[in-house]
């Protein structure tokens, strides 16, 4: 695939993932991402044969691999586990807050849509929270139980930010900040 195939297919991606995560799947209509994208809709059939499903799905996998890679890098960041989940929290409230409030979870809103009756989306979402678990429990290898840590971390995280979407705050993510710190140590 040639330069403007590349940046067409990245427009796309990119306006799912806008559309999915401030308005869940169902915003993320095929008129609304050609309209926001700008793309051709033969652009759209074109690099996803599979219609909205593989579209989402792609949105949902690449989204996760942006939050992933931030997990690792703020993993390698070194200090405390708990001055990393610390940071995490920050970092996750300042996009929540710079999206007015929009932005929560790219996974979430899509997984809470479409997991009991979608199998193929489910399967994305379930990669994603997967490949975030493993950064965490990576990160908290050295604390008892890291696999039942790293879950309640990430649920734990994952509720704040539902709430913080909800309530228009960041006090959920204090709040649980708080409480990992002391469950971590």
């Amino acid at each position: 695939m040639g330069q403007k195939g590349t940046e067409t297919r990245n427009r796309l991606l990119d306006a799912t993932q806008e559309l999915m995560e401030t308005g869940g799947y169902a915003a993320a209509g095929l008129n609304q991402v050609v309209a926001a994208s700008g793309a051709p809709r033969g652009s759209l059939y074109f690099h996803f044969p599979g219609g909205k499903d593989q579209l989402v799905g792609e949105s949902v996998r690449r989204a996760g691999a942006a939050i992933g890679d931030t997990l690792e890098a703020l993993a390698g960041a070194g200090g405390s586990a708990a001055e990393f989940l610390d940071t995490v929290l920050n970092h996750l409230g300042d996009r929540l807050e710079e999206s007015d409030w929009r932005k929560g979870c790219p996974v979430a809103t899509v997984a809470l849509e479409t997991a009991a009756v979608n199998d193929p989306l489910q399967e994305a979402c379930s990669q994603v929270y997967d490949s975030w678990q493993a950064a965490l429990r990576t990160r908290l290898a050295d604390r008892p139980d890291p696999d039942g840590l790293a879950v309640t971390v990430l649920a734990l995280i994952e509720g704040a930010l539902v709430l913080a979407r909800t309530h228009r705050s960041r006090e959920p993510l204090e709040s649980v900040g708080r409480h990992l710190r002391t469950l971590v140590g």
